[in-house]
């Protein structure tokens, strides 16, 4: 067997701008002890909320980029993010899932990266998209408007395993969608 093999799957969570990808990772968590959060570096201000993030400056993400501490790196809204290294290593050791929010734009490239891969498309319906944003009070009006835009872009091409899990309504049928795709055996 060999180390790929006995790491568990990297599982990236993708999706627009309110539509719950941190709630559904967290209610994951909380569902199957299988599984934990990756805490992401960004660029972002400490106490601007959402997820559990370790904020950095620029200037220190970019040294932690040539130190080579990051699995994968990427810019997305303003704002630069790193998967740490030897913090997905160390979460997916006896073949634990780890669940990561990933941008679409580096989907292959974690693909290639991590091996044992799977992707969570997770959607909502435009009504409860809008809702969720304007709720969360993050972003201007205009920026609302930008982040909806791009909820309907579709995913690159060339993925091995990705699922739809819409997320709608109540969360834990979300959740239950999710778990019988990343462990479908043990839900049989």
């Amino acid at each position: 067997m060999t180390q790929q093999q006995k790491l568990g799957p990297v599982i990236a969570i993708v999706g627009p701008s309110g539509v719950g990808k941190d709630s559904l990772m967290e209610a994951l968590v909380a569902a199957d002890p299988r599984l934990s959060l990756l805490k992401r570096v960004i660029t972002r201000a400490a106490d601007a909320g959402g997820e559990d993030y370790t904020p950095v400056s620029e200037a220190e993400f970019s040294k932690r980029v040539a130190a080579g501490e990051f699995a994968l790196h990427w810019p997305a809204h303003g704002l630069f993010y790193g998967v740490p290294a030897d913090a997905v290593t160390a979460q997916r050791a006896d073949g634990r899932g780890v669940l990561v929010n990933f941008s679409r734009a580096v989907l292959h490239q974690a693909q290639e990266t991590f091996g044992n891969f799977i992707v969570l498309n997770v959607t909502a319906s435009p009504e409860v998209l809008a809702a969720r944003l304007a709720g969360r009070g993050r972003e201007s009006a205009d920026e609302q408007k930008k982040r909806l835009a791009q909820a309907a872009k579709p995913l690159p091409d060339g993925l091995e395993q990705v699922y739809t899990i819409d997320n709608s309504g109540e969360l834990s049928a979300a959740v239950q969608a999710a778990l019988e795709v990343i462990y479908p055996a043990a839900r049989a």
